[in-house]
Order: C-alpha cells, then sequence, then structure tokens
C-alpha cells in the first residue's frame, strides 16, 4: 500500500479493511481519504484494471463496502461515504499509473527537495524500475528525468486537450459511454475537481 492511496494510518487502516472487497467486485482501489469535518466524509476513488469506472459501478462497489464497514466499524463518528471514479485528471497512486498515462502532462510532487525543488510539471515517460520517469523543461533544455516512486507526496495528470480526446476514446472503445454525458467535459475544463462520476452518497 503506497501512501499516495492511502496517507494516514487511519486511512491505511480503512484501505486494508475496503480492498478486498473492492478487488472481489473486479475493481482496483484507487485512492482513500478520511476528511475530518462537521461529518466526517470517507472519499474512495476506485477504477477498473483497464480504465472505465460507471456510476453504476460506484453504487456496487459503495453497497458492498458499506457492509464491511458497518461491521468493522474502524470510524468512530457518523460518517458520509462517497465513491467516485479517479476523474479525467486523475490522481496517479500507483507505479503502474506511470506506464498506463505514458506520453500525457502530469504534475508531481516529491516530500523532499530534489535539485533545490519539490514540484515537476512535465509529459509521463513510463517507468524504469522503481523510478517513474518525467520529461520537463529545464531551462533551453528538455530533459528526461527519473524519480523514485517512493519520494512522490503527489501526482496527477493535467487536463488538457489530449486527455479528454483520449478518455472519451477509451469509453466509446469499451461500449460504456453515453456521449450525452460528457456534452459538458470540455466546458469544466478549468475546474480542478478530481471527480467524474460519483455515486449516491451513503450516510453513517
Amino acid at each position: 500500500m503506497t501512501d499516495l492511496i492511502a496517507k494516514t494510518a487511519i486511512d491505511r487502516r480503512l484501505a486494508e479493511i475496503v480492498t478486498p472487497a473492492i478487488e472481489d467486485l473486479g475493481f482496483e482501489l484507487v485512492r482513500i481519504r478520511l476528511m475530518s469535518g462537521k461529518t466526517r466524509t470517507l472519499q474512495i476513488m476506485a477504477d477498473r484494471p483497464e480504465g472505465g469506472i460507471e456510476v453504476e459501478d460506484c453504487a456496487k462497489i459503495s453497497t458492498a463496502v458499506s457492509a464491511i464497514l458497518d461491521v468493522e466499524d474502524p470510524i468512530e463518528d457518523n460518517y458520509i461515504l462517497e465513491v467516485s471514479s479517479p476523474g479525467i485528471d486523475r490522481p496517479l497512486t500507483r507505479l503502474k499509473d506511470f506506464d498506463m498515462w505514458a506520453d500525457y502532462e502530469a504534475r508531481v510532487e516529491t516530500s523532499e527537495l530534489i535539485d533545490g525543488r519539490r514540484r515537476f510539471k512535465g509529459i509521463l515517460r513510463g517507468t524504469e524500475g522503481d523510478e517513474i520517469l518525467i520529461e520537463i523543461e529545464d531551462g533551453a533544455e528538455t530533459v528526461t528525468i527519473g524519480l523514485k516512486f517512493d519520494w512522490l507526496s503527489d501526482a496527477k495528470l493535467i487536463l488538457t486537450d489530449e486527455l479528454i480526446a483520449e478518455m472519451l476514446r477509451q469509453r466509446k472503445a469499451s461500449g460504456v459511454i453515453d456521449e450525452s454525458k460528457y456534452d459538458e467535459i470540455e466546458e469544466t475544463e478549468g475546474d480542478d475537481a478530481e471527480d467524474d462520476l460519483d455515486a449516491p452518497e451513503t450516510k453513517h
């Protein structure tokens, strides 16, 4: 379990509890966060191994996860469960994500200073061993650098026309796309919304 999927101790504990239920349904856990607030919110992002999760899938996951959490009862306070897709400008939380989304633009942050900086923006170039490769502009030059996956504190795709086109192409190819749902995608390009598809919230 990487820190990008589950950052805090409680997040990691929750991930251990819900991951088997999510995987039994044929999906993968992308990210889990227990958010503080007047009413706590447990945010779960999931996806198919090959990509392309739908609203109905989120609802199935929500039902399965709710049943397990009701038995395990790891969260003392009342909370709301939100299950969603990773969205178009998705977080990159697993090493394989950097291969899957090679040649697309991403923003990466490291926990420690690397050559005097923590933030890197550029084109993903896959992985090599335990490093992610990213092509960045260094002054007048364009260079590809390797960053150890364990160094990363945050990573996500940047919303671009190319990324939107690829996401729509994948969904059309999978035969599950309803094109009418995505008419507004380009209009929301400026939003920094991470969630693309949300299942109804479940209160506990």
